[in-house]
């Protein structure tokens, strides 16, 4: 968009705004500074969205905004927040240059978003004690196909609502999520409509089964039916004493039919999957954290439900080796709007700016509300608005650091994942070496702000760096970047870089270790018994370590910056055993000799000497000493002669 307007508003003379320094910066023509875009000069706004590549400076008329263009049939501008993320602060300095990244961030053109459609026909199961399951069904269904499950032994009150089912029952299992829910039930009774008087009910049977598309659970102090209940789309649980609540659980209900676009917030590699081989488990790190259980083992990989993934992205700050990446957007997006934060800034100011990574509800209400009642942000504090927070990993956080950042800070909101959030802050201060990177849970502006304007040493990095490639790469990038030294950085148990250990005296030289590592770290030398490995490519998956039949392997947590992690090196090597037959060099010496000694003599199949020098041949000279032995099991007497037409004649003649 190099011929877009910047179409600019100090809403009301409450900001200053430098136009010639951001057209400066960003290369674009700025209009001159309004007043009242949303009101007394709306006019003007509707010219420049009729015009179009217009991009507007204020995020909180973003809806009036769009409604000009719905009237006007004009595409939607682009929007940029200025005021509350930059314009209102106490800072004395100038916000020009934090104004100019957060206008190049807003430029950069968005991945288009990947989605499956899921149809719901609004059918529901309603599960609670009888008053509240019955009122709830009858407010419903006239919008949804109800059906209510009481306990076992609920009393059913007097009622002859026939609009919807009534039955009885314990849920025994419940899967999938909006339009696909199936449900198994244990003492399943259902109501017999029929007679006089008060209802009966069929006998009690169990493996009933049903599939419904929206299931709403009013149960007390009862286990909710799924991991992370409140993630899981279409299942709606709330406390049925909590008249606001239950009335909000209703509505959204009666809202879930139709069509709907659920995006597909990971991309799986299974060939890059180091979860297990041969039927060894290794890296299990994404199923131990997924909170909704939407990663499960499939043999050598995992796979994902992409229904059931709510997007919290922490299997993708975890996976070692990028099988999993967060795809909603892709991670290579986030490296490139932190690169283009950091460079916008570096060309208006010399300092270091901080990063306040925050989600679009929780942490951009606290931001606006500081910018409106309290001090807003410092000047040098820029905002990083992402849809998942539990996705942004060491990777992203030591991305910003090497590329000229003096702090991260990641301002978490109620709803975020923390289970694997502060392993990944851990190790990000492991390898940079610093405590630059933090995550701080303000309940208010206040909070906040005490936070952000504290005094912080900072110590910005010498050359910045372009955060290109894979999250490993990026990473180990980053790490020289920020460290003077190439010595191994020692990491936290669990950490996806590192080396193993070799006991020598336990290693045979199987390399069974080799043909199973999933990504290559180990290797062999195909014309020498050799053992190498790169420590670069190590994922840490432990794979290696539960398969060596000897328990010669160990883990090593640490980051090598040195180059020589980026060769293979050797960790064992021996002289091979020549043939006694042919002398071509096969196995291993040390190997062959330990085989000899001890099944020479001793085992049934090598009692003498011809059978024992078997085990010092190799595979060619060992097969023609079996053929031609006495005891060769292929054996057999000469080859009978082709028999013909004519010798069946002749032997017809001769009787």
């Amino acid at each position: 968009m190099s011929d877009s307007k910047i179409l600019l508003c100090d809403c009301r003379k409450s900001q200053v705004i430098e136009p010639e320094r951001i057209e400066q910066t960003t290369g674009l023509s700025c209009s001159k500074i309004h007043t009242e875009l949303c009101r007394a000069e709306a006019g003007i706004a509707e010219e420049a969205i009729r015009a179009g590549n217009v991009l507007i400076a204020c995020g909180q008329e973003q809806t009036f905004f769009e409604e000009i263009a719905a009237d006007i049939d004009a595409d939607d501008p682009i929007f940029v927040d200025l005021r509350d993320r930059a314009g209102w602060t106490a800072s004395t300095n100038a916000p020009t240059p934090k104004m100019a990244a957060l206008i190049a961030d807003a430029l950069l053109p968005l991945p288009a978003e990947k989605v499956l459609d899921v149809q719901s026909a609004g059918t529901c199961i309603i599960l609670g004690d009888a008053e509240v399951a019955l009122s709830a069904a009858g407010h419903l269904c006239d919008a949804l196909s109800v059906t209510v499950v009481l306990a076992p032994d609920a009393d059913l009150p007097v009622t002859d609502d026939r609009r919807f089912d009534i039955v009885r029952g314990r849920v025994k299992a419940a899967t999938g999520a909006l339009g696909q829910f199936s449900l198994s039930f244990e003492q399943l009774q259902e109501r017999i409509p029929g007679g006089r008087g008060t209802f009966g009910w069929t006998e009690p049977r169990s493996g009933g089964r049903t599939e419904c598309d929206i299931i709403l659970d009013l149960r007390k102090a009862v286990q909710p039916l799924f991991p992370a209940p409140d993630k899981r789309e279409g299942y709606l649980r709330t406390d049925p004493g909590n008249t606001e609540a239950r009335i909000k659980a209703l509505l959204e209900a009666s809202q879930l039919t139709g069509t709907f676009e659920k995006p597909i917030y990971v991309k799986l590699n299974e060939q890059l999957c180091a979860h297990s081989r041969a039927q060894k488990t290794g890296c299990t790190r994404c199923l131990d954290l997924c909170p909704t259980g939407a990663i499960s083992p499939a043999g050598d990989h995992v796979v994902v439900d992409a229904m059931t993934c709510a997007g919290c992205g922490s299997c993708s700050a975890v996976c070692p080796s990028g099988a999993i990446s967060y795809d909603a957007p892709p991670v290579e997006h986030i490296f490139q709007r932190i690169r283009t934060l950091s460079s916008t800034w570096r060309k208006l100011d010399t300092g270091s700016p901080h990063l306040l990574v925050h989600d679009g509800s929780h942490g951009l209400e606290l931001i606006r509300l500081s910018a409106r009642y309290g001090k807003g942000l410092p000047y040098d504090v820029i905002p990083l608005e992402i849809q998942a927070l539990a996705g942004f990993g060491h990777s992203e956080m030591l991305s910003a650091l090497a590329s000229g950042f003096g702090s991260v800070t990641l301002l978490l909101s109620p709803e975020t994942e923390r289970d694997g959030l502060s392993f990944q802050l851990e190790l990000a201060n492991a390898i940079a070496r610093n405590d630059q990177i933090r995550s701080i849970e303000p309940t208010d502006p206040d909070q906040l702000e005490a936070y952000l304007y504290e005094e912080r040493q900072v110590e910005p990095v010498a050359q910045p760096i372009l955060p290109i490639g894979s999250r490993r790469q990026v990473t180990r990038l980053a790490a020289k970047a920020l460290n003077d030294t190439d010595e191994p950085i020692v990491l936290p148990k669990g950490a996806p870089y590192g080396a193993v250990d070799l006991n020598l005296s336990s290693c045979t030289l199987c390399l069974s270790c080799v043909s199973l590592c999933p990504a290559g770290a180990l290797k062999e030398n195909p014309d020498k018994p050799q053992l190498r490995f790169q420590e670069d490519a190590c994922l840490q998956c432990g794979i290696c370590v539960n398969l060596c039949p000897e328990s010669a392997l160990s883990l090593e947590p640490r980051l090598n910056l040195a180059d020589d992690a980026l060769t293979p090196v050797v960790l064992k090597e021996e002289e091979p055993f020549n043939c006694v037959e042919c002398g071509k060099p096969f196995g291993v010496r040390s190997m062959v000799e330990r085989m000899t000694e001890k099944l020479a003599g001793k085992h049934g199949m090598f009692q003498d000497n011809k059978a024992a020098k078997l085990i010092q041949m190799c595979d060619d000279c060992r097969v023609n000493a079996v053929y031609h032995s006495e005891n060769n099991p292929f054996a057999m007497g000469e080859k009978p002669k082709v028999r013909t037409t004519e010798d069946y004649i002749s032997k017809r003649r001769d009787h």
